[in-house]
């Protein structure tokens, strides 16, 4: 299922509005918010755990696309960055109670969203089914019915299965059993050990663990679901929203966006330009 006009309208929204400051890229550094400014640092809230966007290295440190690319934001902003890591579930509530500035975590643009926080897109993400080699394939999630199926609570994939169910329910099938789990590496491991038969993640993901673990893991079926990602913030962060907008505008005129991408080998969800 790919859902295309939410998809437009929020890449629209970043060429038009918050990246409004490509026409003048070799202005002054924007603004940013007294406390920002004062304290040099630009507090990110992320669910450090869903490689390749955000994870753990050896040396424990936070790695991935959304850490490069929100620590080049940062750097540009002449501020540090403060990674403050947290359970996906957590993070919008975390982000209302102003214990960070934004959120960089893969967080998809969902009306629902919207309507407690504001998004800038910076790329496009894909969700797929992760299974295990020689599983049959899954041409759909209504192909899971009956089957035992791990996610992450709060995640898209979640909304998905529930919307699976719903129409197996209403064919008379067998509805998906969704286990839950708070972390990307219980669900994965619940998969490894084959206590489940899927696993409803981002693809972004799924591909990293497939070439990461080769013959641990596969693809269900093709991506099936395509939708616009964005860093959180709250509405009222006006000034903010117009500081990092700018400077991504700078970033993928300058062809710095493109290489973070290229970097994690994700040239398929950058946003296009122009």
């Amino acid at each position: 299922m790919i859902r295309m006009r939410p998809l437009l309208r929020a890449i629209g929204a970043l060429a038009g509005a918050g990246l409004a400051g490509l026409a003048s890229a070799h202005a002054a550094s924007p603004a940013l918010p007294p406390g920002i400014a004062k304290s040099g640092t630009l507090r990110i809230c992320s669910a450090v755990n869903l490689p390749p966007m955000e994870f753990m290295n050896e040396a424990t440190k936070p790695s991935g696309l959304d850490i490069d690319l929100g620590d080049a934001v940062a750097k540009r902003l002449g501020v540090k960055t403060e990674w403050i890591n947290m359970p996906f579930a957590g993070l919008i509530p975390a982000l209302l109670a102003s214990h960070c500035d934004i959120i960089m975590s893969q967080l998809f643009i969902k009306p629902g969203r919207l309507k407690v926080i504001d998004e800038i897109p910076y790329m496009v993400s894909h969700e797929a089914v992760l299974v295990k080699p020689g599983a049959k394939p899954v041409p759909s999630l209504e192909t899971l019915s009956g089957k035992k199926v791990a996610t992450v609570t709060g995640t898209t994939a979640t909304v998905l299965l529930d919307a699976a169910n719903k129409k197996l329910h209403a064919a008379g099938k067998t509805p998906i059993d969704i286990v839950m789990f708070p972390e990307n590496t219980q669900a994965l491991q619940q998969l490894q050990f084959g206590q489940v038969a899927a696993y409803g993640v981002a693809y972004e993901t799924a591909r990293y663990y497939i070439h990461k673990a080769p013959g641990q893991f596969a693809m269900g079926g093709p991506p099936y679901f395509t939708i616009a990602t964005g860093i959180g913030i709250r509405k009222d962060e006006t000034v903010l929203n117009k500081a990092i907008s700018f400077t991504l505008a700078g970033m993928m005129k300058d062809g710095t966006y493109a290489a973070i991408f290229r970097k994690w080998d994700l040239g398929i969800d950058m946003l296009k330009h122009g």
